[in-house]
């Protein structure tokens, strides 16, 4: 099972996870995105940016 890498809990990642999905941590709410899923692993996931170019 993956840890937050924000306070190393456990997170429940679904078998059908895809890369790039944003999952929440249960403890502290971090945003985290699924880097791999076999084996899973997470990222703390980038903020949203705006687009000042459109």
């Amino acid at each position: 099972m993956p840890k937050c890498p924000e306070c190393d809990a456990d997170v429940t990642v679904g078998s059908d996870a895809v890369k790039g999905e944003i999952v929440s941590c249960p403890d502290c709410g971090a945003e985290l995105e699924v880097k791999e899923t076999a084996p899973a692993a997470l990222a703390l996931a980038p903020e949203a940016e705006e687009d000042w170019g459109e």
